[in-house]
């Protein structure tokens, strides 16, 4: 089948799918598309995908200005068995405070960023997934490798917190470790502060911590780094979508378990973290719900 015969089947398939949407919306309004109401991911053209720019290894800017990582290749392959034409994904910036805002306002289709999923999370975004389940740990400078074993031995150190992230209060009410806070931009920012002696400790998700301390060491500056590998909890990456796209969600959870099944996601977890010695899970986690 020719590439044309095969764009003009797929919309095909879509159609039924889009009309349904648009019946409902005019049922609801009485004429017109009801205000508030948006088109499923399931049945877009064209998305425009919410990741960061400042986590290696997950989602950062190369030389040339593309985003390259992990999440960056998952959510480019969650669009293609969406339907979407690589041409028509469209990756934005976001910070982890912009994640719930953008995808309600429309501004994204899709967030794809180091997005745990969260119980608090999920009364205002609808998940799909996880695509893959991390694990919270810390990070030290490697002269102080040996005093901090566990989060227990942070007390009384200077441990970054980024703003609307869990991973320090996890720490510091989940734990209840006496922690001294020291605001950090991102996660990028906190171990510039690390290897600087601004802070002792940064605690977040291991595929973020790897990234981050691959290219400290790579750039040069600063003291080596260590993992404290003592994960304090499970963190199951979802792809966030608009506030009841059920439709939406349960197409991403099909397009993430034939990722897992064809080998795709496994590859691309071995791609970028196995070169840093980090030992990945590669079987399809267990997911949420689309509720």
């Amino acid at each position: 089948m020719t590439a044309r015969r095969v764009q003009g089947a797929r919309r095909a398939r879509r159609a039924p799918a889009a009309i349904a949407v648009l019946t409902a919306a005019l049922a609801v309004s009485g004429c017109g598309v009801a205000s508030g109401t948006a088109e499923s991911v399931a049945v877009k053209d064209s998305l425009v995908i919410g990741v960061k720019d400042n986590e290696p290894g997950l989602s950062s800017r190369g030389a040339g200005g593309a985003y390259e990582g992990f999440d960056i290749d998952i959510a480019r392959r969650v669009a293609e068995r969406l339907g979407v034409d690589a041409g028509n994904i469209t990756f934005k910036k976001v910070a982890s405070e912009e994640r719930e805002r953008f995808l309600s306002t429309g501004e994204v289709d899709l967030v794809v960023a180091s997005y745990s999923i969260t119980q608090e999370r999920k009364t205002r975004v609808t998940f799909a997934g996880p695509y893959y389940v991390a694990h919270q740990d810390t990070l030290v400078r490697k002269a102080d490798a040996a005093a901090i074993k566990d989060v227990r031995d942070l007390a009384g150190k200077r441990l970054c917190k980024v703003d609307r992230s869990v991973s320090y209060t996890r720490v510091r009410d989940e734990r209840g470790v006496a922690v001294l806070p020291r605001p950090g931009d991102d996660y990028a920012d906190c171990v510039r502060q690390l290897s600087s002696g601004q802070v002792d400790a940064v605690s977040t998700d291991d595929l973020i911590l790897t990234g981050l301390a691959a290219r400290a060491v790579e750039s040069g500056g600063g003291p080596a780094l260590r993992m404290v590998n003592a994960p304090i909890s499970d963190e199951p990456y979802g792809i966030g979508l608009r506030k009841d796209d059920t439709d939406g969600c349960e197409a991403v959870n099909k397009a993430i378990t034939e990722m897992y099944q064809d080998g795709t996601a496994p590859g691309l977890l071995r791609k970028w973290f196995g070169p840093a010695g980090l030992k990945v899970t590669t079987t399809v986690p267990q997911f949420e719900g689309c509720d």
